[in-house]
């Protein structure tokens, strides 16, 4: 990840932003590129707007020569923003206590972060959300209030898949190996928030884990 200030947009919306690019021989300002609705994906958020001189977290998605110099293509939508914020906010993160084992997001909407330590004396999440949620806010708020659920990590799959429903509850989870899906039992009055608007819940939570998902309503 990387700092920089919006320098100008075009009429195309597109987003040109001044980074300091650092290596071996010194520092360089150059002019870096956040596309809007180009194919593969457009790199800005639905909803972010900028403004001349403001001043932007990005993901450098791809470097490339041209005939006009070293183009640097910039992302706010890439999951790797995500994961860089966390790795330079988070001190466990840093010292290599807490690991990032994945990231799924929609961005400018919600994000899920499964996260792991080796260390049984370390909370993972709680390193990762900080006191009175202060580290998770921070990084919330660079990308506009996006929601960030950050998810216990396991390797049991049935307690890594009722985890990465967060916030919903989970009464049982049943795997199959061999198809890698799981069927999912919630209580009926969250079977709503379990899904999540438009499915995005578990669809994030599918593809946080790998695992396929099928959500069902049950008694507690």
């Amino acid at each position: 990840i990387i700092l920089g200030r919006v320098k100008h947009i075009d009429d195309d919306g597109r987003v040109f932003v001044e980074v300091t690019i650092a290596d071996d021989n010194g520092s360089e300002v150059v002019e870096a590129l956040l596309p809007l609705n180009e194919i593969p994906k457009s790199e800005q958020p639905p909803k972010e707007h900028y403004g001349p001189r403001q001043r932007l977290t990005c993901y450098v998605s791809e470097v490339k020569a041209g005939n006009r110099g070293t183009q640097v293509v910039v992302s706010r939508t890439h999951p790797g923003l995500v994961k860089g914020m966390f790795m330079r906010d988070v001190p466990e993160i840093i010292d290599g206590l807490v690991e990032i084992k994945s990231i799924s997001r929609e961005a400018g909407s919600r994000t899920k972060i499964a996260v792991f330590s080796p260390d049984k004396d370390i909370d993972p999440q709680g390193a990762c959300i900080g006191k009175n949620g202060l580290r998770v806010q921070q990084i919330s708020d660079e990308l506009r209030d996006e929601k960030i659920d950050v998810v216990k990590w396991s390797e049991d799959p049935a307690e890594y898949i009722a985890a990465a429903l967060s916030p919903s509850k989970v009464l049982s989870v049943e795997v199959d190996e061999e198809e890698k899906s799981a069927k999912v039992t919630v209580p009926e009055y969250q079977l709503s928030l379990a899904i999540g608007k438009s499915g995005q819940n578990v669809r994030l939570a599918a593809k946080l884990t790998g695992w396929k998902i099928d959500i069902s309503a049950g008694e507690e």
